[in-house]
Protein backbone atom coordinates (compact mmCIF):
# COMPACT_ATOMS: atom_id res chain seq x y z
CA UNK A 1 0.00 0.00 0.00
CA UNK A 2 1.50 3.47 -1.21
CA UNK A 3 0.75 6.82 0.75
CA UNK A 4 0.99 10.13 -1.08
CA UNK A 5 4.40 11.27 0.91
CA UNK A 6 5.70 7.53 1.00
CA UNK A 7 6.49 6.16 4.20
CA UNK A 8 8.36 3.35 2.70
CA UNK A 9 11.03 5.96 1.88
CA UNK A 10 11.76 5.53 5.34
CA UNK A 11 14.20 3.08 7.00
CA UNK A 12 11.13 2.54 9.47
CA UNK A 13 13.54 -0.29 11.27
CA UNK A 14 16.24 1.80 12.15
CA UNK A 15 13.85 4.64 13.87
CA UNK A 16 12.10 2.16 15.96
CA UNK A 17 14.97 -0.45 16.50
CA UNK A 18 17.02 2.05 19.05
CA UNK A 19 13.84 3.30 21.24
CA UNK A 20 12.66 -0.42 21.04
CA UNK A 21 16.32 -1.46 22.58
CA UNK A 22 16.32 1.21 25.25
CA UNK A 23 12.55 0.00 26.18
CA UNK A 24 13.37 -3.86 26.47
CA UNK A 25 16.54 -2.91 28.85
CA UNK A 26 14.29 -0.39 31.03
CA UNK A 27 11.09 -2.30 30.83
CA UNK A 28 11.94 -5.86 30.71
CA UNK A 29 15.40 -6.91 31.82
CA UNK A 30 15.84 -4.24 34.67
CA UNK A 31 12.80 -5.55 36.38
CA UNK A 32 12.95 -8.97 35.52
CA UNK A 33 16.56 -8.72 37.28
CA UNK A 34 15.12 -6.91 40.16
CA UNK A 35 12.31 -9.37 40.39
CA UNK A 36 14.41 -12.58 40.62
CA UNK A 37 16.46 -10.76 43.46
CA UNK A 38 13.32 -10.86 45.24
CA UNK A 39 12.48 -14.36 44.47
CA UNK A 40 16.49 -15.18 45.34
CA UNK A 41 15.45 -13.31 48.64
CA UNK A 42 12.09 -14.89 48.93
CA UNK A 43 13.06 -18.60 48.36
CA UNK A 44 16.84 -18.80 48.92
CA UNK A 45 16.98 -16.41 52.15
CA UNK A 46 13.79 -16.84 54.18
CA UNK A 47 12.56 -13.68 52.50
CA UNK A 48 11.88 -10.71 54.19
CA UNK A 49 10.32 -9.72 57.95
CA UNK A 50 6.67 -7.62 57.66
CA UNK A 51 7.16 -4.69 58.30
CA UNK A 52 3.89 -2.89 57.98
CA UNK A 53 1.54 -5.81 59.50
CA UNK A 54 -1.96 -4.65 58.68
CA UNK A 55 -1.19 -1.78 57.34
CA UNK A 56 0.20 -3.74 54.38
CA UNK A 57 -2.89 -3.84 52.68
CA UNK A 58 -3.31 -0.33 52.79
CA UNK A 59 -0.24 0.70 50.87
CA UNK A 60 -1.41 -1.95 48.54
CA UNK A 61 -4.19 0.21 47.44
CA UNK A 62 -1.95 3.30 47.49
CA UNK A 63 0.79 2.04 45.23
CA UNK A 64 -2.28 0.43 42.82
CA UNK A 65 -3.65 3.63 42.60
CA UNK A 66 -0.90 5.41 41.93
CA UNK A 67 0.20 3.38 39.21
CA UNK A 68 -2.82 3.26 37.44
CA UNK A 69 -2.83 7.22 37.62
CA UNK A 70 0.69 6.74 35.94
CA UNK A 71 -0.73 4.43 33.35
CA UNK A 72 -2.99 6.79 32.44
CA UNK A 73 -0.81 9.60 32.67
CA UNK A 74 2.08 7.73 30.12
CA UNK A 75 -0.70 6.89 27.38
CA UNK A 76 -2.00 10.44 27.66
CA UNK A 77 1.29 11.81 27.66
CA UNK A 78 2.41 9.72 24.77
CA UNK A 79 -0.29 11.66 22.89
CA UNK A 80 0.78 15.15 23.84
CA UNK A 81 4.77 14.15 23.13
CA UNK A 82 4.20 12.85 19.51
CA UNK A 83 1.36 15.63 18.59
CA UNK A 84 4.00 18.41 18.68
CA UNK A 85 6.72 19.10 15.92
CA UNK A 86 10.01 16.94 16.03
CA UNK A 87 11.59 18.00 12.52
CA UNK A 88 14.10 20.55 12.05
CA UNK A 89 14.42 20.65 8.63
CA UNK A 90 12.76 19.30 5.68
CA UNK A 91 16.10 17.66 4.16
CA UNK A 92 17.23 15.82 7.19
CA UNK A 93 13.59 14.75 7.94
CA UNK A 94 14.36 10.91 8.53
CA UNK A 95 17.37 11.95 10.69
CA UNK A 96 15.46 14.46 12.62
CA UNK A 97 12.39 12.09 13.22
CA UNK A 98 14.68 8.95 14.24
CA UNK A 99 16.74 10.83 17.22
CA UNK A 100 13.72 13.16 18.12
CA UNK A 101 11.59 9.86 18.38
CA UNK A 102 14.34 8.16 20.83
CA UNK A 103 14.54 11.20 22.58
CA UNK A 104 11.05 11.76 23.67
CA UNK A 105 10.47 7.75 23.86
CA UNK A 106 12.67 7.55 26.48
CA UNK A 107 11.39 9.41 29.65
CA UNK A 108 7.95 7.75 28.86
CA UNK A 109 9.85 4.53 29.61
CA UNK A 110 11.04 5.51 32.19
CA UNK A 111 8.20 6.56 33.80
CA UNK A 112 6.54 2.85 32.75
CA UNK A 113 9.59 1.32 34.40
CA UNK A 114 8.99 2.98 37.53
CA UNK A 115 5.67 1.33 38.33
CA UNK A 116 7.83 -1.55 38.79
CA UNK A 117 9.55 0.11 41.66
CA UNK A 118 6.36 -0.02 43.99
CA UNK A 119 6.28 -3.57 43.56
CA UNK A 120 9.90 -3.74 45.06
CA UNK A 121 9.04 -1.01 47.64
CA UNK A 122 6.22 -3.03 48.86
CA UNK A 123 8.04 -6.73 48.90
CA UNK A 124 10.50 -4.79 51.42
CA UNK A 125 8.09 -3.29 53.25
CA UNK A 126 5.87 -6.25 53.80
CA UNK A 127 7.60 -9.44 52.49
CA UNK A 128 4.56 -10.52 50.19
CA UNK A 129 6.33 -11.30 47.15
CA UNK A 130 2.84 -12.25 44.78
CA UNK A 131 1.66 -8.54 45.10
CA UNK A 132 5.34 -7.05 44.15
CA UNK A 133 5.16 -9.94 40.60
CA UNK A 134 1.42 -7.88 40.15
CA UNK A 135 3.53 -4.45 39.66
CA UNK A 136 5.61 -5.66 37.52
CA UNK A 137 3.76 -7.11 35.35
CA UNK A 138 1.11 -4.60 35.52
CA UNK A 139 3.75 -2.18 34.30
CA UNK A 140 4.60 -4.83 31.44
CA UNK A 141 1.34 -4.95 30.05
CA UNK A 142 1.39 -0.34 30.08
CA UNK A 143 4.77 -0.61 27.88
CA UNK A 144 3.08 -2.76 25.68
CA UNK A 145 0.63 -0.25 25.31
CA UNK A 146 2.49 2.24 24.16
CA UNK A 147 5.73 0.26 22.94
CA UNK A 148 7.25 1.04 19.69
CA UNK A 149 5.10 -0.73 16.57
CA UNK A 150 5.52 0.34 12.80
CA UNK A 151 1.95 1.16 12.50
CA UNK A 152 2.60 4.08 15.09
CA UNK A 153 5.57 5.10 13.54
CA UNK A 154 4.02 5.33 10.11
CA UNK A 155 1.26 7.63 11.55
CA UNK A 156 3.57 9.56 13.25
CA UNK A 157 5.63 9.66 10.36
CA UNK A 158 2.45 11.05 8.29
CA UNK A 159 1.89 14.00 11.24
CA UNK A 160 5.24 15.24 11.41
CA UNK A 161 4.80 15.21 6.95
CA UNK A 162 1.81 17.51 7.27
CA UNK A 163 3.26 19.72 10.37
CA UNK A 164 6.30 20.02 8.26
CA UNK A 165 3.97 21.11 4.56
CA UNK A 166 2.57 23.55 6.96
CA UNK A 167 5.73 24.82 8.35
CA UNK A 168 5.51 23.96 11.96
CA UNK A 169 9.25 22.82 12.88
CA UNK A 170 11.02 21.73 16.06
CA UNK A 171 12.75 24.83 17.80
Amino acid sequence: MSNDFGTEDYDLNRIIVRPLYFSMVANITVPMILLFGCYMINNRFGGVRDKLGTAGDMLLYALAAIALAEAVYAIWWRGKLFAAPMIRSKESFQEDFSNEYLRRCRPLFLLIASMSLYGYLFYFLTGRFNEAVMFVVFSFLVFQAVRPRYGLVRKLIERQRALVDKGQFLV
